[in-house]
């Protein structure tokens, strides 16, 4: 009986850009003085209020620890996977992928910095874009492959898991490996809705055609 091999690693090469892209990012940040780094692209409600919308979107490249991009990274791998799938490895779709990432991941600072306004500590990780991916493949999974219903069970019991478990890490006020580093678990929560909800109209955005 001759049956084809399927590769061990087959996740698409975007999820695999977005998890390098983390692990590389940190990488080059432990080159420069982290205070430098934190005051001129980490996220705060201050910064935004002070006009500096780009730390929106900077602040999803930074991370606080190794232990911290090691858990980004992981994140995006296997919920980047289903959603990367989803659109596709063409470029078309490897672009639709990032703008998705990114929109997650700003609008999950967005969420933090309404939250807490006038706040001046600083948010870093791509937790919030993570979220998004997590959020859109609780959508996938429900549909076997496309975005499924919101009160399919799959999403309505992710949907509470999620909340439920950032709850906790609110109430805690830290995450295990992560020293005593403070969570963005506002960021989190708004991240994961936001993926639950675009994963629709980007989905139809990549397979519109040009008439």
């Amino acid at each position: 009986m001759n049956e084809e091999r399927q590769p061990i690693f087959n996740a698409p090469w975007p999820s695999v850009t977005a998890t390098l892209v983390i692990i590389v990012g940190y990488f080059f940040q432990t080159l420069f003085p982290q205070d430098w780094v934190f005051r001129n692209f980490a996220f705060s409600s201050a910064a935004l209020e002070a006009g500096r919308w780009t730390t929106l979107f900077t602040a999803i490249f930074l991370h606080g620890s190794w232990a911290h991009a090691m858990m980004n990274a992981g994140g995006a791998l296997a919920f980047g996977t289903p959603v990367a799938r989803y659109f596709g490895a063409s470029v078309k779709g490897a672009l639709i992928f990032l703008i998705f990432y990114l929109a997650c991941g700003g609008l999950a600072s967005l969420g933090y910095g309404l939250a807490n306004p006038g706040g001046t500590a600083f948010m870093v990780g791509a937790s919030g874009a993570v979220a998004g991916l997590v959020g859109a493949a609780a959508r996938l999974m429900a549909g076997e492959g496309v975005p499924g219903k919101y009160m399919s069970p799959i999403v309505v019991s992710m949907s509470i898991g999620w909340i439920a478990v950032n709850l906790l890490l609110a109430l805690a006020g830290f995450a295990p490996g992560l020293g005593n580093a403070g969570v963005a678990w506002e960021a989190h929560i708004f991240g994961y809705v936001a993926g639950l909800v675009l994963i629709g109209p980007f989905g139809w955005a990549i397979r519109a055609r040009v008439a």
